[in-house]
């Protein structure tokens, strides 16, 4: 008599298990790496609309004066001055000159510890040092 036994055995179900465990683990890999590069990509844009904001402080207010200390949540540069308004774990800095001609607005990036930077004379642009500790009103 034959003997018909359908189904796998126990090896071949953990070589099974074992191939979707490994790739699963490159595809989570791969998924938090575009999560940090969407984060970085959520803070440029965020900066280039506080640049934009800046902006429209100046032509109401005509001078940057206490645009980082006393935005009014009525004023178009507030939210992207708060860090809530950023991914986690971002700061965001923000230094008009002394004249209150000129600023500029850094925050971190997540995947790189690097800063991104604008400022009144239209610059936008990432760097690795520090943020000085007096006042910067251009980007470096």
């Amino acid at each position: 008599m034959f003997k018909n036994k359908k189904g796998f055995t126990l090896i071949e179900l953990l070589v099974v298990i074992a191939i979707i465990g490994i790739l699963s683990s490159v595809v989570l890999a791969s998924l938090n790496s575009a999560r940090s590069k969407g984060n970085d990509g959520k803070v440029k844009t965020q900066l280039s609309g506080a640049r934009a904001a800046a902006e429209i402080w100046y032509d109401n207010k005509g001078s940057y004066k206490d645009m980082c200390s006393d935005a009014a949540s009525s004023d178009a540069i507030y939210p992207y001055l708060k860090d809530s308004n950023y991914p986690a774990g971002t700061t965001v800095v923000c230094d008009v000159s002394t004249d209150n001609t000129a600023y500029a607005i850094k925050a971190n990036l997540n995947t790189s510890g690097e800063y991104w930077c604008v400022d009144s004379k239209g610059t936008s642009k990432n760097y690795t040092s520090g943020w000085s500790t007096s006042k910067v009103t251009a980007c470096p």
